[in-house]
């Protein structure tokens, strides 16, 4: 994620160990002759402003090389959130507590102290919500169910919430009467707290497994009239950030000073979580394959992040090969045992007998586990090997990430997050290469997007309004997957942009802002579109055959 221009040592806690965490460089510009020198707040406004809009004309230059893409008529495209991020409610009719409820009021884990205990509201709130999601045009909605609202505890023979059960019902039916097709997500990394009390939730494999499956057979019973269905969010961010560096939830990490545990193994707990995340997936979809599909008609896939790896300098053999290893070591980790039945050969090589081994009917269960890959892209680095000992705690793939490269090319405008630089032509080559790896599945676009710089110190409307980069990120991204769709051949059936409204941004708390809508929290949670609203609705409409 891409942060301020504020020097490390000045940085909040938080700040700090992301700073550490994630690669980045900062390029300051020149003051032109003739004019008074401007401010640091000025000249860092202009520069971000120069680079936005050389990386879009680039983009567009690019575009313009192809014939028009297009996209079919019964695409589906809309916004995404999820439960803990938005919803609030944290403690009324039943709701448990979740991993996050726990770790977020830990001072020091969020970047401004923030919760999900209100976030946006959106527990009472989902008749304006969805006339909201209607006026935008939106044909989806992607939202999460929050576990601890519909099974307090979570385990298996624990009791059932019928308010939690009700509200998402309520939310399922108001969406389908509003014309927009749901498309849920059951686990977004807000586990039961009581879980994770009981066995450490994912690093039991078998009880979580199970209680995952009991959770998931309860929402398919009671949620009939979806369709689409989601098994986890991003297995990568729950294994990695929250068993090996401990930036989230439940923290666990090798710095024992760090871990609200006290416990934690950086070199082994994120392999044992993700293989133990794999399993749950694979349970959930052979019961709803085996038990709910053959009545309900619907279909079911697994959600997988991945940035765009391109190689520091390209000359290099070493660095092409690091950038390869880089894509399998956060998306081919998880997506090679659903598709090709193992995982990557590279990760076997670095890791040994820290990364499991599956068992017969493990892999059995897992390995063509997916009716469709739902991919969440954001980003994309430059990609740098290294010559030093591999560290045990390494979880890239022995390598470095960068936003510039041997050139000194940027790969994109600076963004609030630390991790993330706008690159449109990343993602139309990240979904070629997933494309041609796993031969040619039907894709969904379950998150994309990008916050601003600065942007949570907006105050006026007309401001606020205005969200250049996030219009030209939108107009970039989705004109590069339509690209992929009619010159490789992608099977790409949906995108949802994140997100539909500024929310709770995990250990970003407030201070970061994705949303199409703005979200005043200072003012009871006020909703008021940015123009990026407008301008998804229109792309779409452009490229979308009539």
């Amino acid at each position: 994620m891409s942060t301020s221009a504020t020097p490390a040592e000045k940085q909040p806690h938080f700040l700090k160990q992301v700073l550490k965490f994630f690669s980045r460089r900062r390029y300051p510009g020149e003051t032109p002759d003739g004019y008074k020198k401007p401010t640091k707040e000025q000249r860092a406004a202009i520069e971000a402003a120069a680079e936005a809009k050389a990386h879009h004309r680039n983009n567009m230059a690019a575009n313009a090389e192809h014939p028009q893409p297009s996209l079919p008529k019964d695409f589906l495209w809309g916004y995404a959130t999820a439960s803990y991020q938005i919803e609030g409610g944290a403690t009324e009719n039943g709701r448990g507590p979740s991993i996050w409820d726990k770790f977020s009021h830990i001072p020091g884990k969020t970047a401004d102290g923030g919760t999900g205990d209100v976030a946006c509201d959106s527990y009472h709130r989902t008749e304006e919500d969805i006339a909201l999601l209607k006026s935008y045009g939106a044909r989806s909605y992607r939202f999460s169910i929050s576990w601890s609202r519909v099974i307090p505890l979570g385990g298996r023979k624990d009791p059932v919430n019928p308010e939690g059960i009700k509200y998402y019902q309520t939310l399922v039916k108001q969406l389908v009467d509003a014309g927009i097709t749901p498309f849920v997500t059951l686990f977004h990394w807000d586990l039961p707290q009581e879980l994770h009390k009981r066995y450490l939730g994912m690093l039991n494999k078998t009880e979580f497994s199970l209680d995952f499956e009991r959770f998931a057979r309860v929402c398919f019973t009671e949620l009939p009239e979806v369709k689409n269905w989601i098994t986890l969010n991003e297995p990568w961010c729950s294994s990695v950030l929250g068993y090996n560096t401990g930036l989230f939830a439940p923290g666990r990490c090798s710095d024992h000073e760090k871990s609200p545990d006290k416990a934690g193994d950086s070199s082994r707990e994120h392999l044992i979580a993700g293989h133990s995340l794999l399993i749950a997936h694979a349970r959930a979809v052979k019961a709803y394959r085996e038990d709910y599909k053959p009545k309900q008609g619907g279909q079911i896939g697994v959600t997988l992040n991945g940035d765009w790896a391109e190689p520091w300098d390209p000359e290099d053999p070493r660095d092409v090969a690091a950038a390869e290893r880089k894509l399998e070591f956060a998306t081919a980790w998880f997506g090679d045992p659903i598709y090709l039945g193992d995982y990557p050969a590279s990760m076997r090589e670095q890791l040994g007998d820290r990364l499991p081994t599956w068992e017969p009917e493990e892999i059995a269960l897992v390995k063509g586990s997916n009716d469709f890959y739902g991919m969440n892209h954001y980003t994309a680095n430059y990609v740098r090997h290294l010559d030093t000992p591999v560290p045990e705690d390494d979880h890239l793939g022995h390598c470095e990430t960068l936003f510039t490269n041997k050139a000194g090319d940027c790969i994109g405008p600076e963004t609030q997050s630390v991790w993330l630089r706008p690159n449109s032509e990343g993602f139309r080559k990240l979904l070629i290469w997933l494309h041609k790896r796993y031969g040619g599945p039907i894709f969904y676009v379950t998150e994309s997007g990008t916050s601003l710089k600065d942007e949570h110190l907006k105050t006026t409307k007309e401001d606020i309004y205005e969200d250049t980069l996030r219009c030209d990120y939108f107009r970039d991204y989705i004109t590069a997957m339509a690209r992929a769709r009619c010159e490789s051949g992608v099977d790409v059936r949906g995108y949802f942009a994140w997100s539909f409204m500024d929310n709770f941004e995990w250990a970003e708390g407030y201070v970061t802002r994705f949303g199409v809508t703005f979200v005043d929290y200072e003012n009871g949670q006020k909703r008021m579109p940015k123009r990026s609203a407008k301008v998804v609705q229109e792309t779409f409409e452009k490229l979308i055959e009539k």
